[in-house]
């Protein structure tokens, strides 16, 4: 089954696991472990932006010691998000898909009420809504195409369970 956006690559790769540089393998809990950190959160989306990846300049911006700088970086390598090359740090591919998904995460936060009443577009009379209504419906209130098209997907669970699972 081929993916075609990188909102499904991102689920596909947060539900597998990783290897860091060690080979040992890292969780899903580990990846969401660094991220829930806020200090963590807050490197890793400096480092994601390409111009905000210099240490002092992450340290400053954040008012971070140098301990809670290098333990979460340490963190942030050991779940294989990151990399460093020569004194710069950079996303791997595979940090790469996490933040798209923290990405596509922040854009439904954005939409929260506009996803709400998707939801309730099931509640008709008979209990759902004629699929060229819903479509309509959709298409009118969402603007992301990767957060539509899973939207528009016939059945939601299907869809994000039949993706994951075709690795």
């Amino acid at each position: 089954m081929k993916i075609s956006t990188l909102g499904e690559q991102a689920l596909i790769f947060l539900s597998l696991s990783t290897r860091d540089t060690k080979n040992k393998l890292s969780s899903i809990s580990e990846v969401l472990h660094i991220l829930s950190d806020e200090k963590g959160f807050v490197i890793f989306k400096s480092i994601a932006n390409e111009n905000e990846n210099r240490s002092e300049m992450i340290r400053t911006k954040f008012k971070l010691t140098r301990k809670q700088y290098y333990t979460r970086m340490a963190r942030l390598i050991k779940t294989g998000l990151i990399k460093k090359e020569k004194g710069i740090y950079f996303l791997t591919a595979f940090g790469r898909v996490v933040h798209r998904a923290q990405f596509l995460t922040e854009i439904g936060l954005k939409n929260y009420w506009k996803l709400r009443a998707v939801d309730s577009l099931g509640l008709s009379k008979d209990g759902r809504l004629p699929e060229d209504e819903r479509h309509k419906i959709i298409e009118s209130l969402i603007d992301n195409k990767e957060i539509k098209e899973l939207l528009l997907a016939h059945n939601s669970n299907t869809y994000s369970n039949s993706k994951t699972n075709s690795g």
